[in-house]
């Protein structure tokens, strides 16, 4: 069974709901990815046929079909030679024998698993950020259920004071989340909104704040600007805020995702990133680029509109589930 390649971890909490639980989510990783792995599965198994040799021409064309994944130029061209050294220390000849070779090495670019955990802070305060569309609301509202049903105490900041829209998802989501809300009136300065947040969440004892930012890239300096200040301001109103900065990016935009990373952060430097609608692109290899590129950990996922839908990246289960056929017992 092919994800008995990837085991490993504390196996203490083998109860039998926890392992359905488990089995469940790595079917819906697995069929959230089923665009990108049929375009990038199909066109690898027939490369890694038995009886192939390795050679150049070979490499190269595994690495056309990583680049046309979204892997990216560099990420593609780093984890290749890795590969190919791979290949000369243990003396592989035989194209069928790069399968696990290739797996193991996008392992080692993904890196340790980061997951988002609340630490010793409080508020413990998540500054998210992202252009508009990426799914940033509804990541902000499927982590603040995520909180309030571990029975922590939740306040989101609407500092995307220039949407009306936004804040009004917003408070749908908070609703639904059973978490406090903190808004300014009609084009508040969005410093300002998050500014009297940190000080609500403060006085009333809060858990954690999750602060909304604004996505206007096309206004793209004043909105770094903004950004660069509200991080400022979080910090002064609470030591060592922000503790998490979080990117949400669209996994449909592939290679684009990756430069917007780069405009935020150099606004505000980003300790994480959360993927979106990865079920709905043929690219998903942009999860493998991330970390390689801006040096920041995917720490979440999105694979769909269910609260549920949202969980921490673990890189052995994408893998995994990137190379699953549709036999693979999950």
């Amino acid at each position: 069974m092919l994800r008995n390649l990837f085991k490993g971890g504390d196996k203490s909490h083998n109860e039998s709901d926890a392992v359905d639980e488990q089995g469940s989510w790595f079917n819906r990783l697995r069929s959230g990815l089923a665009k990108t792995r049929d375009q990038f599965l199909s066109q690898m198994s027939g490369l890694l046929r038995v009886g192939r040799k390795i050679d150049e021409d070979l490499m190269e064309e595994i690495e056309e079909i990583l680049i046309q994944s979204d892997v990216g130029v560099d990420t593609t061209l780093t984890l290749m030679d890795n590969v190919r050294e791979r290949v000369k220390a243990e003396g592989l000849s035989d194209s069928s024998e790069l399968g696990s070779v290739i797996k193991s090495e996008i392992l080692n670019l993904l890196g340790p698993d980061v997951p988002l955990r609340i630490e010793n802070e409080k508020p413990y305060t998540i500054l998210v950020l992202g252009v508009n569309g990426a799914g940033k609301t509804t990541t902000i509202g499927k982590l603040a259920s995520r909180f309030t049903g571990n029975g922590q105490h939740v306040v989101v900041a609407a500092g995307d004071t220039f949407r009306a829209a936004a804040e009004d998802q917003l408070a749908i989501w908070c609703e639904r989340a059973g978490a406090e809300l903190i808004r300014g009136g009609e084009n508040a300065e969005p410093a300002a909104v998050v500014f009297d947040a940190v000080h609500a969440a403060r006085h009333r004892n809060a858990d954690v704040l999750i602060v909304d930012t604004a996505g206007r890239l096309h206004t793209k300096k004043p909105l770094m600007d903004e950004l660069s200040k509200i991080g400022r301001v979080m910090g002064r109103a609470h030591a060592g805020a922000p503790h998490e900065v979080l990117l949400v990016i669209d996994g449909t935009v592939g290679q684009n995702a990756l430069m917007q990373a780069k405009i935020f952060n150099d606004a505000v430097p980003i300790t994480g990133v959360a993927v979106t609608k990865l079920d709905g692109t043929a690219k998903g290899g942009i999860v493998i680029a991330v970390n390689a590129e801006i040096g920041a950990p995917v720490k979440l996922i999105g694979i769909g509109e269910k609260l549920d839908d949202l969980r921490d990246f673990a890189g052995a289960d994408f893998v995994e589930a990137l190379f699953a056929d549709e036999t693979t017992d999950a």
